[in-house]
């Protein structure tokens, strides 16, 4: 059997790729070896899919922090512009959530990865699940097509790779396109688990006596080993029976996975009050404590913070809970407006990169065109979405980057099939 173009993967990526590739009359063939297509982006956004990002795109690729650059190309002909025009052309119309995240107003994931399989299908796309490939079919530095695991030979002048790459992989993703990439001759770079939860040792951790505890609009902070500040991050932290999640917890754990490849333990410090100066923090505490003066520390500090981290917040500066102000020392308050400011936990690890929302690493991009997605070193062959060495933080970055790369390599394919004399371009 023989086809214009073959599409590896059926998620974000190869959906999107096999959408831009079809629309041309390119004849197209998308093989996932799950038993459904689309898998990882149903439940993405905690399944109502975050389908793309409403920040401008010095802002979008800013918040791509893995490689976000290379995508000055690709968004210039497909970014979240387009993808929020798409969407809302297939009749599914978008909302705007917090920090310009896009959702579905169905609030349910399954109806975007409904409608563009139903396009996917209207455009003529021959699916098939349920089918794995074995290698890609490479000779003479072109692509040839692909061996299934059943042994059949499907053959194609153009594959394009979109298996994603480790996290999740209950979802499929489990890293099979990196073998065929380094059997094109590609570099992989090293993986490593990103948007991931972070894990401590630290006693109140191990106590869970701050397990489920949520903070609103904090800032967490990456410190190396120097005690030089790496990266600070807003937004809302979760306390968990392992260590740290939650949104900034997430940002800030590709940062701690390269710390911790040169130390054992990497401390991150958490700011109660970010707009409140340290100073300004002891003066309203003091002024409170003695305007109450007959309430103990402990009531006046509920006030302040959350209260589970009250008995935590005095351990640390050596402060009774039963302390009135006529019998506080100005050292130890000192220190617990120091702490409000610098909650420190120590991190000691990640979660695995198969637990991770992300994987870091991937195919080197200076052997991609970033303008469309192929390979600089074997013909015909694509790459796109989580298998490249690009990644972003939660909210809808991931999925643009995915979908836009998806969009570029099918769209070039499709030229290059339909009109072969042109060359590889």
């Amino acid at each position: 059997m023989t086809y214009d173009i073959i599409i590896i993967g059926g998620g974000s990526a190869g959906l999107m790729a096999a959408v831009a590739a079809s629309r041309g009359g390119a004849r197209v063939l998308l093989l996932d070896k799950g038993n459904r297509l689309g898998r990882k982006l149903g439940i993405s956004g905690g399944g109502r899919c975050n389908v793309t990002n409403n920040k401008e795109l010095d802002e979008i690729i800013r918040h791509i922090p893995g490689n976000g650059r290379f995508l000055h190309s690709a968004f210039s002909i497909y970014s979240n512009r387009e993808i929020i025009a798409f969407f809302e052309g297939l009749g599914i119309p978008l909302k705007e959530e917090d920090n310009g995240r896009m959702f579905p107003v169905s609030d349910k994931a399954k109806t975007v990865v409904d409608a563009l399989i139903s396009q996917v299908r209207r455009q003529g796309v021959e699916i098939r699940t349920d089918q794995a490939v074995q290698e890609v079919l490479y000779a003479d530095g072109a692509v040839r097509g692909v061996r299934l695991i059943s042994g059949e030979r499907v053959y194609a002048g153009r594959v394009i790779i979109a298996t994603g790459g480790c996290s999740v992989p209950h979802t499929g993703s489990t890293g099979d396109g990196y073998a065929w990439a380094e059997a094109a001759g590609h570099t992989i770079t090293e993986l490593f688990p990103t948007e991931v939860p972070l894990r401590s040792s630290d006693a109140h951790i191990a106590s869970r006596e701050l397990q489920g505890l949520s903070l609103r609009d904090v800032t967490l902070t990456v410190w190396n080993a120097k005690g030089k500040r790496v990266i600070t991050h807003r937004g809302d932290l979760l306390f968990t029976h392992f260590g740290l999640s939650g949104p900034i917890a997430l940002r800030c754990s590709q940062y701690v996975v390269k710390e911790l490849k040169r130390s054992d333990s990497v401390t991150l410090t958490v700011d109660l009050f970010p707009d409140t100066s340290a100073d300004e923090l002891y003066a309203s505490t003091w002024k409170l404590a003695e305007t109450e003066s007959k309430k103990a520390i402990k009531t006046i500090l509920r006030s302040l913070v959350q209260e589970r981290l009250v008995p935590v917040l005095l351990a640390k500066a050596e402060l009774l809970e039963t302390t009135t102000f006529d019998n506080l020392p100005k050292a130890n308050l000192l220190e617990l407006s120091r702490l409000m400011k610098a909650f420190p936990v120590h991190i000691h690890d990640t979660l695995s990169l198969e637990e991770a929302f992300v994987t870091g690493g991937g195919v080197t991009l200076k052997e991609i065109d970033p303008k469309t997605m192929q390979s600089k070193l074997m013909r015909g062959l694509y790459f796109c979405g989580e298998i490249l060495d690009i990644h972003g933080y939660t909210g809808g970055y991931n999925i643009t980057a995915a979908f836009s790369t998806g969009h570029a390599a099918g769209t070039h394919a499709a030229e290059e099939a339909l009109v072969p004399d042109l060359g590889p371009g």
